[in-house]
């Protein structure tokens, strides 16, 4: 059974010390390479599917989350205020905030919507010690986050869409999804008391699940604290689940920021996060994979091996010629052991590429695929091609 803990630091991709903190894994180069494939890939996909990227700061003023609903409902799991100059900042717990005063920031009119935002932004929660591990449970998450702004009747297609977008996402990087989970509000402060806000947002998921025929399970308590969410569970090689991406309906903070567009109409907030949290996200995308991550995903895509010290010119040119098609390739040399061993050493690798006497003459390489297969000799642009998400 893969487990990311052992795994993810054999690969490189991340580690922890003690001197940085409990909860604050740091990317290792390989990890770094997987996170930036998946940012490329989701930044390109939310841009053909008409979002506009933003950025915005990890820290804000006490009383922006006031405002938001945070404070009131979700302190517990926020960082202590910082007093600097006579003010209090604090470290966000969501994005959501932000992007209410993005939206604010402009006047707006029906023809402005829907407003789609996304951004992969910093956010953290005061996690306790006894829960965290690995990449799963940290105190500090990069996450994929964006915010729908629309008119009511617009909801129910941009949560659709949203979900379109979700599954597109899962099926290219390999995801199965546990189940689908409509999260409904529970007792108690913790949630917003308005009642009727929380019907009018459980209908519209409600709906958009009976169409597209998706069967969920419902969960009281496990709602946002402005309202209802759809969540997409994934579980673990034990079975343990974990929401991954999410999809919620929000009446409730386009009020608290007096939201508007053209005719004093209140939009309605769609927050959406395609892939979730991107140490979740790696941590389960180790145990699916094994470390053996797509082509496209791949921290190394191609490794070059020439037979002997003489094919070493060759090989380091043809090294030049992949990392400029775009590919993410490194060099074995010959005197780091033999082929075989090389190759073993090198057996996550998507393409490996040996180089010997005649390949060396031709400034080709014979191909050899990491399950064993000859590909031949498939021209540099060719693989490269091979390996970019969007093919």
């Amino acid at each position: 059974m893969n487990d990311h803990r052992r795994l993810g630091r054999e690969l490189g991709i991340f580690d922890t010390d003690p001197l940085i903190g409990s909860g604050l894994p740091y990317w290792l180069p390989a990890g770094a390479a997987v996170r930036k494939a998946i940012e490329d890939y989701v930044h390109e996909l939310e841009r053909r599917n008409g979002y506009l990227h933003v950025n915005s700061p990890v820290l804000g003023k006490r009383e922006l989350y006031e405002r938001s609903g945070h404070w009131a409902h979700y302190a517990e799991d926020m960082f202590p205020p910082m007093r600097v100059g006579g003010e209090e900042f604090v470290l966000r717990p969501s994005l959501c905030p932000h992007h209410a005063l993005v939206y604010r920031s402009r006047q707006r009119s029906h023809r402005d919507l829907p407003l789609r935002l996304a951004e992969l932004g910093g956010m953290y929660r005061s996690e306790l010690s006894g829960v965290l591990g690995g990449l799963t449970r940290v105190r500090a998450i990069q996450l994929n986050d964006g915010h729908v702004f629309c008119a009511p009747e617009q909801a129910a297609a941009e949560v659709s869409a949203a979900l379109d977008l979700i599954e597109a996402a899962h099926d290219r990087l390999g995801i199965r999804a546990a189940r689908y989970r409509l999260s409904l509000r529970g007792d108690g402060e913790k949630f917003v008391d308005d009642p009727a806000m929380w019907r009018r947002s459980e209908s519209v998921l409600r709906d958009v699940l009976r169409q597209r025929g998706r069967p969920y399970d419902e969960e009281h308590g496990e709602g946002a604290f402005y309202g209802p969410k759809i969540d997409i569970q994934i579980a673990d090689p034990a079975g343990r689940e974990a929401t991954l991406s999410t999809v919620q309906v929000d009446y409730f903070q386009p009020e608290r920021f007096d939201l508007r567009y053209a005719g004093g109409e209140r939009p309605v907030m769609v927050h959406r996060s395609v892939v979730g949290g991107l140490e979740r996200l790696v941590a389960h995308l180790i145990e699916v994979h094994g470390g053996a991550f797509p082509a496209w995903l791949a921290p190394v895509q191609a490794v070059v091996l020439p037979l002997s010290d003489a094919e070493s010119p060759a090989a380091g040119e043809l090294l030049r010629r992949c990392v400029a098609a775009g590919l993410r390739a490194e060099l074995a040399p010959a005197d780091r052991g033999s082929l075989g061993a090389r190759i073993r050493a090198h057996r996550l690798v998507p393409y490996q590429l040996v180089v010997g006497p005649r390949e060396a003459a031709s400034g080709r390489a014979a191909v050899r695929l990491r399950d064993g297969s000859q590909a031949g000799e498939v021209p540099i642009e060719q693989l490269a091609a091979q390996s970019r998400p969007f093919g």
